[in-house]
């Protein structure tokens, strides 16, 4: 064999495949092969003997400091701060607009804009990639807060009317940038483990308890409605730029790649694409009886299925040489519209209950926040008291997401009764502002009771169909399911803001 030697080779045995091409199986007895020593010899051979080394699976990354899952906290804030910031300034809006719906309009704007947002994105999954999805929601989210916060609370250059009109166009903006946000990162970190889903999570209601600070400090400090609310709209801006700064950071990690890399690797073995090994080629020339090593990055071509080195690999064989053969020409398209709701439907098939779970948990919170409790009012406290509740919900609603990391596999059967159960809190909710003037439960501490323990629901029972619901399908299709959820989760949004509107018009008819 050359200056290789032959003490580097035993038990050589050449076969002749039905296509004429001659395949030398053999196995090394050392791999102490200089590469100077290789490099140095020509290339003359005209057919080129290749031999593959089992590939080594690169360790998973480790979250050290818990950053990854710090990030995604706070991408959970970045999709749900905005909104937040145009509804929990309620006493502002009560000012501006007197005797007017707008926290109900606002809500049924977010709502309706979301829902064709996240069917939209759904659609888009295959076409437009994650990152630039996300990119494109946050320049939404920012532009309508920077407008409204500059133009109309610090500039007043509008009417009104105007001021009005501008608001709902603002949030309807907001909307779509942060559904398209919120749907893709449920579908990012389906990806990954399951305790960064819940992570995102937790950082929705952390959005909400940052913004009901945020504006109680704020009106506390200073007494100006106009100024409190400038500040208070600039620190939501300063904190949504820092999430997106840090998505844009995170992006380029070694553990989110990683993870990644393994669900879009697996989705595309499952189509019959390259497969993600690493490992080595050697090449022997035939003529020169030269032997080199040359590296196979990841996700270049192996051997075709079918050939003889892939079923000696497949039958246990740690070596084979054979022949190159040409590599197959992969060309990208996009999946058809069968391909897309076939997919769809598989999944939706797997996680039916969790969809259902979600839906129904957000359906009962959206017939009562923000518009009815909005509503409430109490002649001590004034306008104090909606805030108050809000920000109960909100503090509520993020101990109910951090519970929800707590291991335990529910059925989704079993989610989907307990989320139905909820709807308890209507009834409650409705005896606290009617009959108008006198209500069932005038004492503020009640509906303040009942705000608590509907956040901790909402919070355990909306983050748990999530977070299970990725773990219930395959790695290439958590995307998919994550992106699924999302719908349903918009659904129920939609279908409870519709019902609280409704009523409300009832109420004023």
């Amino acid at each position: 064999m050359g200056s290789v030697g032959d003490e580097h080779f035993k038990d050589i045995s050449p076969m002749v495949t039905p296509e004429g091409n001659v395949v030398m199986s053999f196995s090394f007895d050392s791999y102490q092969l200089e590469e100077e020593e290789l490099q140095a010899k020509g290339n003359q051979a005209k057919g080129v003997l290749t031999f593959m080394e089992p590939a080594s699976e690169d360790p998973e990354p480790q979250d050290r400091y818990h950053g990854i899952y710090f990030a995604m906290l706070l991408a959970g804030v970045g999709f749900l701060l905005p909104y937040n910031s145009f509804i929990t300034d309620v006493d502002y809006l009560h000012h501006k607009y007197p005797g007017t719906s707008i926290v109900f309009d606002m809500s049924l704007t977010y709502i309706l804009v979301a829902l064709v947002a996240v069917i939209l994105n759904n659609a888009l999954v295959e076409l437009l990639s994650l990152h630039t999805r996300i990119s494109v929601g946050y320049l939404f989210a920012l532009g309508p807060l920077l407008f409204v916060s500059i133009c109309d609370v610090w500039l007043e250059l509008f009417t009104r009317r105007q001021a009005y009109a501008i608001n709902l166009i603002a949030v309807g903006v907001v909307a779509f940038g942060c559904t398209v946000q919120q749907s893709s990162f449920y579908g990012y970190t389906g990806m990954l483990p399951k305790r960064y889903t819940q992570g995102v999570m937790t950082g929705e209601s952390t959005a909400g308890v940052i913004i009901s600070l945020s504006r109680i400090f704020t009106k506390l400090l200073l007494s100006d409605e106009k100024e409190n609310t400038i500040i208070f709209f600039f620190i939501s801006i300063g904190i949504e730029l820092m999430c997106f700064i840090l998505h844009l950071l995170v992006k380029h990690t070694h553990f989110v790649r990683y993870y990644t890399a393994c669900s879009r690797e697996g989705a595309a073995e499952g189509k019959g694409l390259p497969d993600r090994g690493t490992g080595y080629r050697v090449h022997h020339d035939v003529t020169a009886e030269d032997v080199r090593f040359e590296n196979r990055p990841r996700g270049q071509v192996g051997s075709p299925p079918g050939s003889l080195a892939n079923e000696a690999d497949l039958a246990g064989s740690s070596t084979y040489v054979r022949f190159d053969v040409p590599r197959p020409k992969i060309k990208r398209s996009w999946p058809g519209f069968q391909d897309m709701m076939l997919h769809r439907y598989v999944v939706s098939r797997v996680i039916w209950a969790y969809m259902l779970s979600i839906a129904m948990t957000y359906f009962i919170t959206l017939c009562l926040f923000p518009g009815l409790e909005s509503e409430i009012r109490n002649c001590t406290l004034g306008e104090w008291l909606p805030i108050l509740i809000m920000a109960i919900f909100n503090l509520s609603d993020f101990v109910g997401k951090i519970l929800a990391a707590l291991p335990y596999d529910w059925r989704g059967t079993h989610l989907l009764i307990y989320s139905c159960l909820r709807v308890i809190f209507i009834p409650l909710f409705i005896m606290c502002v009617y009959p108008n003037g006198k209500p069932t439960f005038s004492h503020p501490a009640w509906p303040c009771i009942f705000s608590l323990l509907m956040g901790i629901t909402n919070g355990y029972f909306g983050s748990v169909p999530m977070i299970l619901a990725a773990g219930k399908v395959s790695p290439e299709q958590r995307e998919l399911a994550g992106n699924t959820m999302t719908v349903s989760y918009m659904t129920g949004l939609t279908l409870g803001s519709a019902v609280a509107y409704f009523a409300y018009s009832l109420t004023r008819a």
